[in-house]
């Protein structure tokens, strides 16, 4: 199978070696994000919040569009537990608008981070009467973010609200330094060492690029990757060497640990991509971002844009909100790992998965009311099956097996096993 959620009950522990430590599936859960305009551009508050509340995303990406009302945001917050990062609009540079609404959705309890300008390679930004981005200089963009930052940490209600960069910082023009976070002593750079842009970085690391189109094994967990080995628009590319005049930022080292997020990525269907190959790649994208250090990411789209040209089959919902696949099968992940309770600590588990295979990636988890869900998952995207066997390093009196391609309930369940034999392709078997 390509993911495997096995809920462990457990027994008498006979575990030794060093065995994993489970995660809260609650930080796995937050971290899952999709972007929306909520009730503007054909979208509509209710069914967004239907939408929401079907597929179980914690945290919605989005500007402060000025007919987006932000009551519609607290509402939306106010029926799913949603919350926001609010960003300036694409060529955006109201600062004050911005942290007017930040203000509203902070005391609300609703506000996950303040983010700086959206792709200021595709739309320039103005800010102090002088234009930048695109092909010009890019140090207008670099003190918009300066500001942005400096005004967010010196406001009281703002102060703790973590700040994400601008996104595609490797298209600078000029070297102004938003390869950086703050920029370092002997940088070299036109904006001074010191200068604080942001607590996060930013990607649009999409899981397809025009230098690497279709289909590939692996191929969300390469999306992921924070070195040279990724092959889209990822971190590397933003952080490390800037990809449009190799301007130089953190080293391979630094990059493993450099607080990060995605605020847009996904995979429109056409092609090689079916509806459920787009399904089965956004179940793995998730879990390979958080896997690979990203604290949250945010999908393009939550339902197709109907106010613009090309594309649109990115999202989770056709213009009608009638669900794609990728919407079933989400909703099916969240509900399996979602739960009431409290846990008293984090378990262990000292599981081992022999001679793994490249494409064999996993991660154990803990829900709310103490239940291991140890996730196996394969990413033969071109077709082939990986057999493996799972030591649970301990005999389980039961072992529940989910597939979230075929609902929210066990496929399976076995009593008094300690290893389970598996075939991992694309998908749950």
């Amino acid at each position: 199978m390509s993911l495997m959620l096995l809920s462990l009950l457990l027994g008498p522990s006979q575990t030794v070696g060093a065995p994993v430590q489970a995660v809260p599936a609650s930080e796995f859960l937050d971290s899952l994000g999709v972007c929306s305009a909520v009730s503007v551009r054909g979208e509509t508050l209710e069914d967004t919040i239907r939408a929401i509340e079907y597929t179980g995303l914690r945290w919605l990406r989005l500007g402060y569009e000025s007919d987006l009302p932000t009551e519609d945001l607290l509402a939306l917050h106010e029926a799913t537990g949603a919350r926001f990062s609010y960003g300036l609009q694409s060529g955006g540079s109201d600062i004050p608008r911005l942290l007017e609404g930040a203000r509203r959705l902070a005391q609300a309890g609703a506000l996950v981070a303040i983010e700086g300008n959206n792709e200021p390679n595709n739309w320039t930004v103005t800010y102090q009467g002088e234009e930048g981005g695109g092909d010009l200089s890019w140090l207008p963009v670099a003190k918009l973010q300066r500001d942005l930052y400096e005004a967010v940490k010196s406001d009281p209600l703002l102060a703790d609200a973590p700040v994400w960069a601008p996104t595609e910082p490797g298209a600078q023009t000029d070297n102004v330094g938003l390869q950086y976070l703050t920029i370092p002593e002997g940088a070299d750079t036109l904006m001074p060492p010191g200068t604080t842009y942001a607590d996060y970085a930013n990607c649009h690391n999409y899981l397809t690029h025009p230098s690497w189109p279709g289909l590939h094994e692996n191929q969300t967990w390469i999306a992921a990757d924070p070195g040279p080995e990724c092959k889209v628009d990822g971190l590397y590319g933003n952080y490390g060497v800037t990809w449009r005049n190799h301007f130089r930022g953190y080293s391979v080292e630094e990059l493993q640990d450099l607080p990060r997020v995605t605020t847009e990525t996904g995979v429109t269907i056409g092609g090689e991509i079916t509806e459920r190959t787009q399904a089965v790649l956004i179940l793995s994208c998730y879990l390979d971002q958080f896997t690979r250090g990203w604290s949250h990411t945010a999908v393009y789209l939550l339902r197709d844009r109907v106010d613009e040209a090309g594309n649109q089959t990115f999202g989770f919902y056709r213009p009608d909100y009638t669900p794609r696949l990728s919407a079933v099968y989400v909703h099916n992940l969240t509900t399996i790992l979602d739960g009431d309770g409290r846990a008293d600590g984090l378990g262990t588990l000292d599981y081992t998965i022999g001679d793994q295979p490249e494409t064999v990636h996993d991660l154990l988890l803990q829900k709310a009311d103490g239940t291991l869900m140890l996730v196996v998952w394969g990413e033969r995207f071109l077709g082939g099956t990986d057999s493996i066997t799972v030591d649970l390093g301990e005999a389980f009196g039961r072992v529940s097996i989910y597939d979230p391609t075929a609902g929210p309930e066990p496929v399976v369940t076995v009593s008094d096993i300690r290893s389970l034999d598996l075939g991992l392709t694309d998908h749950p078997l």
